[in-house]
């Protein structure tokens, strides 16, 4: 048996950027929420003894996330034979899904199939891999603050679905982050303290993204699709994470089947537009294949 885990993506239903860290990162708050347009990941133990743990992802070139995870566990204690990771895409690649960091937590939520992983592990190894790693073990909706790593989970939010716009290019999130400091965009401390307790205690995200005016900038051809979802019905839309990716929130008892008309109309523009639906815990748990 191969097991096998959907990685959702995730968009941010807000994000709200704060100042520079010591670490030169940027502390930040944000609520997201995974969606149903997930890659697939499947962990088997490798045909042949004494080869090197594998990692095939088609259509996707260079470093990948995923070898670091399977690095982090064996380093770990983690003792499985050799495996081969395939991994099918679907979400984005340098979209501001998270489709990598989700692809990592996918085989984080695998690894224990194999072999036991040591108490503690999954999460401490979460972190080391990225922020967006953590909130990605647990599909559904969270707050996050810090740096995206402080992760707290909260209840489902009302009848909502998406629309999920990508574009023919990609954006790398240090580019947006400068380009957001040399726009002056990020909050001070006092006024992202106000933001996550407002959040706590409405879980209304209000629907901004501090990050987008810098997307924007660095590519103008966002706008263009912003409004075409906003011409398409939607009641809000935005940049998810860094971009460039683009989404809109329908609203309501029918938000399903208007966000399929949508992305029916849109995909004669943008080839790649489909509708999503938010997902909870349950649609990322392992299954045998």
């Amino acid at each position: 048996m191969t097991p096998v885990a959907r990685a959702p993506g995730k968009v941010n239903l807000c994000l709200f950027l704060g100042p520079i860290r010591a670490d030169g990162r940027h502390e930040l708050v944000t609520m997201f929420e995974s969606v149903s347009l997930a890659d697939e990941v499947a962990l088997a133990v490798a045909a042949a003894e004494g080869v090197p743990d594998q990692v095939v992802c088609p259509g996707v070139e260079g470093a990948n996330i995923v070898t670091q995870t399977l690095e982090g566990l064996r380093a770990r204690g983690w003792a499985a034979p050799p495996v081969r990771v395939v991994i099918e895409k679907r979400i984005p690649v340098a979209g501001g899904m998270a489709g990598g960091s989700a692809d990592a937590a996918a085989v984080l939520r695998l690894a224990p199939a194999l072999a036991p992983v040591p108490v503690g592990v999954v999460e401490e190894l979460a972190v080391a891999l990225g922020a967006d790693v953590p909130s990605a073990l647990v599909p559904g909706v969270a707050i996050g603050s810090r740096v995206g790593d402080v992760v707290e989970r909260i209840g489902p939010l009302a009848p909502h679905a998406f629309v999920i716009v990508p574009q023919p290019f990609g954006l790398l999130t240090g580019e947006v982050f400068r380009e957001a400091d040399r726009l002056g965009l990020p909050r001070d401390q006092a006024e992202l303290a106000e933001r996550l307790r407002s959040l706590r205690a409405t879980a209304d995200p209000g629907f901004v993204n501090d990050l987008e005016p810098a997307a924007v900038s660095l590519r103008p051809e966002i706008g263009d699709a912003l409004d075409a979802v906003r011409a398409a019905g939607a009641d809000h839309a935005m940049v998810s994470g860094s971009g460039p990716t683009v989404f809109g929130v329908f609203d309501g008892a029918d938000a399903a089947a208007e966000a399929d008309a949508a992305a029916a109309r849109l995909a004669e523009r943008y080839p790649g537009a489909v509708s999503a639906a938010p997902v909870s815990e349950e649609f990322g748990a392992p299954r045998g294949s």
